[in-house]
């Protein structure tokens, strides 16, 4: 248990308290981390790093370009053939330390969190303490990557398993430092140079990660970069030295991704992409069971920015009733407010941009004759921030607006079916002709 949750723990720490903390890292210069150097960008440019609770600038953040990204792929292609010849004991020792350093200072990388991206302390602290985890689990088993041996004929055939030499991870913001942290693990592991591109939206915890490892690794093995724009990670996507690219984030970045990695070279990516996950209920559940299904799976906890979050409530007209009501109860017991209050099980939408587009796409809803159950605006008593009380829209219909677009936000949208809609039954009736 870090200092910080020790003291949430105790009743020790308050709001205001936890906010004054965070503001001493804010006024802190962030940097790059590049061939084991922190250096500003090219011309010395930064954006604003703008804070979702008090809408206010709490950071300016180095914003790199096309230029800068030739200056880390080279940093990380120099560093690769040294770091794949570490052996892999070597290299796990390190990614251990990596984990001791960045357990130090994880009470830091959650104020950031919350300050950057407004997610809540708690869950903030949370994810920092899941990452170290993960981080040693991977360490615990990187012997255990390994070759084969195959009999296809009379003599000995083996598989070697060899390091793909510079790898991308470009993040997303909703859970910043954790996907920082453990995204670099697995290539570090396997004798990959890695380099980390947060979002624009939330970079701060990503930068303070490279400049906390700054003397684990050899110069270049890890880098960090961040930059307002499309340039900087397109350049680096179709560097053809940049060889295995994974991406967190929205459907038509993810597209645009693939374009850029096909063009000039054979690279492999993965796509971690938005969901729009249904929740099915028939009639013979429990309704309470399923509005605290519906309520928790929905990550409210997260403002809905989750690509797990079932958005979609699909149940049965003869529990619907039921279903709503005890979900909306459910929901409307709970606290939004600041994400630097301990006791909010809410935080905020992460950007201006993002808060309008889903405030948007529930009054689309609405015109398209969804009801407002609940939420759908400011929560009560909360007078500031980028925040939108839990929503539920009841009476969705299939092929709405709202029913097939990921909102990312805090919406439920509840479809009810009848039992002449469920296709078994007919093709259970026609076998038994």
């Amino acid at each position: 248990m870090s200092e910080l949750q020790a003291a949430i723990a105790n009743g020790d720490a308050d709001a205001v308290s936890i906010e004054a903390r965070a503001a001493t890292l804010l006024g802190e210069q962030r940097r790059l981390f590049i061939g084991g150097e922190l250096e500003e960008a090219s011309g010395g440019r930064t954006f604003s790093s703008i804070s979702p609770w008090t809408e206010e600038e709490i950071a300016r953040v180095p914003d790199a370009d096309a230029g800068d990204a030739t200056r880390v792929v080279d940093a990380a292609s120099a560093a690769a053939p040294g770091w794949r010849a570490v052996p892999v004991s070597e290299r796990a020792h390190l990614v251990q330390r990596a984990a001791d350093v960045l357990e130090e200072r994880l009470d830091d990388f959650a104020l950031l969190d919350t300050a950057d991206a407004g997610s809540p302390i708690t869950l903030a602290l949370q994810d920092g303490c899941a990452a170290v985890k993960a981080i040693r689990r991977l360490a615990g088993i990187a012997p255990e990557v390994r070759g084969a041996t195959i009999p296809a004929t009379g003599n000995l055939h083996l598989t070697v398993r060899e390091p793909y030499g510079v790898t991308l991870r470009i993040v997303a913001y909703n859970h910043p430092f954790m996907f920082a942290a453990t995204k670099i693990a697995a290539p570090l592991l396997t004798g990959n140079t890695v380099i980390i591109k947060p979002s624009e939206l939330a970079p701060l915890s990503a930068l303070l990660m490279g400049e906390v490892l700054k003397d684990v690794f050899p110069p270049g093995v890890l880098s960090v970069v961040t930059g307002r724009d499309a340039a900087l990670p397109r350049a680096m996507v179709r560097d053809p030295r940049v060889r295995r690219i994974g991406f967190i984030g929205s459907a038509p970045t993810g597209r645009s991704i693939q374009r850029d990695a096909a063009d000039g070279a054979v690279k492999h990516v993965t796509l971690e992409l938005g969901g729009k996950n249904a929740l099915i209920a028939y009639p013979d559940v429990d309704p309470a069971e399923v509005a605290r299904a519906a309520v928790e799976g929905m990550n409210f906890t997260w403002s809905g920015q989750s690509c797990m979050s079932t958005s979609r409530l699909l149940v049965h007209e003869s529990i619907a009733d039921e279903v709503v009501a005890r979900a909306v109860d459910i929901i409307e017991a709970r606290r939004s407010g600041s994400p630097f209050d301990p006791s909010s099980e809410q935080g905020t939408i992460v950007s201006r941009g993002q808060h309008d587009k889903i405030l948007d796409l529930i009054g689309r809803g609405v015109a398209e004759g969804a009801h407002v159950r609940t939420g759908g605006r400011r929560p009560d008593g909360c007078e500031q921030g980028l925040v939108i009380a839990p929503t539920v829209l009841d009476h969705v219909r299939p092929g709405q607006i709202i029913e097939q677009t990921e909102v990312f936000g805090p919406v439920l949208s509840v479809v009810r079916w009848g039992t002449a809609m469920i296709p078994w039954r007919s093709l259970t009736a026609s076998s038994t002709d």
